[in-house]
């Protein structure tokens, strides 16, 4: 491969590029590409891939690499959907061709390089691949949390504080062994012996954060009287919020050790590298879809006792706006916990966000007529979902008139409309 020359490889979350440090710097720049270093040295740690070391070390000596998150923006730069299939799962590669350009479309050459040509090299930058998008997914989980921790009020705090010590413990294992790794470059048997029991506390932390958001979600579904719906709603969100963060920890701390296991394996069983990392991927995949599924049914729930509040919002106004506004709230919450951890599709959250101008629409008029918190922000299911956007304005204008004419009027309020 010329200088002139760089070889990329993309998967789902991810492009890698890879040739002369010089020429993969210029054409990220030209591109306005963020990127992170890929260490690619790591392939050649001890005898990391066995027989072919010897070729795997060439290949690593004569290339720089650079990691680019997958977005609109690469995949197009990229020719993303262009690329040949690669010899490791999940794998697409291409040479693009730089002839001096500092901009514009490259172009794809549809064979492989002497570096992507070489299956256990191929396979040990895919490898890395994953490594870097995990811990770029654990960087904006991190930050997620600094947020949401400021959302647990002080009576929260105490009670939060004490249930996050064990798992605290093990997110300090965790960062130190991920800091011995970068600084010696593999994961030794001490390192990984410390860690070893690291998945078991953090599954437990899991499962009991998803059975106490569920728990919420019921207790909610349970009340009859408006006025009991609405204490319990009001007392839910900071409940949601610490439970959120139990889970966008345990989330992050997987990612960690799956990051450690990578490296161990790839030392220890390099023959088994590659099968390996493609079971991760899948079993990154279900956790994804459990947690998904999980706050999903939640969000259905909570989407429910706001419809209730809703439907009775001129018998009971005061505890229907409580009601709404702390649905919405958790709502809101759940969604961002979603997209943050990076559960959600770019078309989820344009469908999202037309959804929610809609609601604010509707509220607005509703908050003119004197009444608070009319339409609750749900995620109601795509047929519900469309019905219920195209009359969320009707509603709310017939609702306000209603109200306005009572007062114009001044015609009495039945005993049950008093009633909150």
């Amino acid at each position: 491969m010329s200088i002139d020359e760089i070889e990329i490889i993309a998967d789902d979350d991810g492009i890698a590029v890879i040739g002369d440090k010089g020429t993969v710097e210029s054409v990220l720049a030209s591109l306005n590409l963020e990127s992170k270093d890929m260490v690619l040295d790591t392939l050649i740690t001890g005898a990391a891939m066995g027989a072919t070391a010897a070729q795997v070390a060439a290949e690593v000596s004569a290339n720089y690499g650079r990691w680019v998150k997958l977005s609109e923006q690469s995949a197009k730069a990229f020719h993303v959907a262009d690329l040949m299939k690669g010899s490791s799962d999940g794998l697409s590669r291409a040479i693009v061709m730089n002839k001096g350009k500092t901009a514009g479309i490259l172009e794809i050459v549809t064979k492989p390089g002497a570096a992507l040509a070489n299956p256990a090299f191929l396979a040990g930058v895919g490898g890395i691949m994953a490594q870097v998008a995990m811990q770029q997914s654990m960087d904006q989980i991190n930050d997620y949390l600094a947020v949401i921790d400021e959302k647990i009020d002080d009576l929260m705090r105490a009670n939060h504080d004490g249930m996050m010590a064990e798992i605290d413990g093990v997110a300090m294992t965790i960062e130190q062994a991920l800091t011995i790794r970068d600084g010696v470059g593999h994961v030794n048997d001490v390192t990984w012996s410390k860690v070893q029991d690291s998945e078991r506390i953090i599954a437990s932390k899991q499962a009991l954060a998803i059975r106490s958001l569920n728990t919420i979600a019921e207790k909610l579904e349970k009340k009859a009287k408006m006025g009991d719906i609405a204490k319990s709603a009001v007392e839910a969100e900071p409940q949601v919020n610490q439970w959120l963060s139990v889970l966008a920890r345990c989330f992050r701390l997987q990612d960690g050790v799956a990051v450690l296991e990578l490296d161990r394996v790839l030392q220890g069983s390099p023959s088994d590298y590659e099968r390996h990392r493609i079971a991760m991927k899948i079993a990154r995949k279900h956790r994804t879809e459990q947690i998904t599924q999980s706050t999903g049914e939640i969000l259905n729930r909570i989407a429910l006792v706001g419809s209730r509040a809703n439907a009775k919002v001129l018998l009971h106004p005061k505890s229907a706006g409580v009601i709404v506004h702390s649905s919405n709230s958790i709502s809101a919450e759940l969604s961002e916990f979603q997209i943050q951890l990076g559960f959600e599709s770019s078309n989820r959250e344009l469908d999202q966000k037309r959804w929610l101008t809609a609601v604010s629409e509707a509220r607005d008029k509703v908050t003119d007529a004197g009444a608070d918190g009319l339409v609750a922000i749900r995620q109601l299911g795509d047929e519900t979902k469309n019905k219920a956007l195209g009359k969320a304005e009707g509603l709310a204008t017939s609702l306000a008139e209603g109200i306005r004419k009572r007062r114009e009027t001044g015609a009495p309020q039945s005993p049950r409309e008093l009633e909150d």
